[in-house]
């Protein structure tokens, strides 16, 4: 079992459960019930969702190549880790002027470095160029 592919999937079960519980008090909600016009709510909740959905599906996928190795998969997971953290530090930056107003990039950048360091777990297939 590549136990840092564990980490990565607990990491991930947990932003999951925090953007539900607490994402969802904290902006879910309030758009829901705001007077934008319909579609944009309707859009809102489906991003919300979607987010939502992404984030319990990478869950299971580093349980599962936590015991089979899939060296495409992880680098799609990594990919999408350090995606996340770049949109919330480029947004952070650019719209608040401060990436901690907006601190989830933490999270997704050391889901990503977990997700990288288990590719590189001994005995395991791993992607040509992390074999240094």
């Amino acid at each position: 079992m590549n136990k840092t592919m564990v980490v990565a999937a607990v990491m991930s079960a947990a932003t999951f459960c925090l953007h539900v519980i607490g994402g969802g008090a904290d902006v879910h909600t309030p758009i829901r019930k705001s007077n934008l016009e319909a579609s944009l709510r309707a859009i809102s909740a489906v991003i919300w969702h979607f987010i939502s959905l992404i984030l319990l599906l990478q869950s299971v996928a580093f349980l599962i190549l936590a015991k089979r190795p899939n060296w495409e998969l992880a680098w799609f997971l990594t990919a999408i880790q350090f995606g996340f953290a770049a949109l919330f530090i480029f947004y952070g930056l650019t719209m608040l002027a401060s990436i901690w107003i907006m601190p989830q990039w933490v999270v997704f950048l050391g889901i990503g470095i977990f997700s990288l360091l288990g590719q590189k777990t001994k005995g395991r297939r791993s992607a040509p160029f992390l074999n240094l």
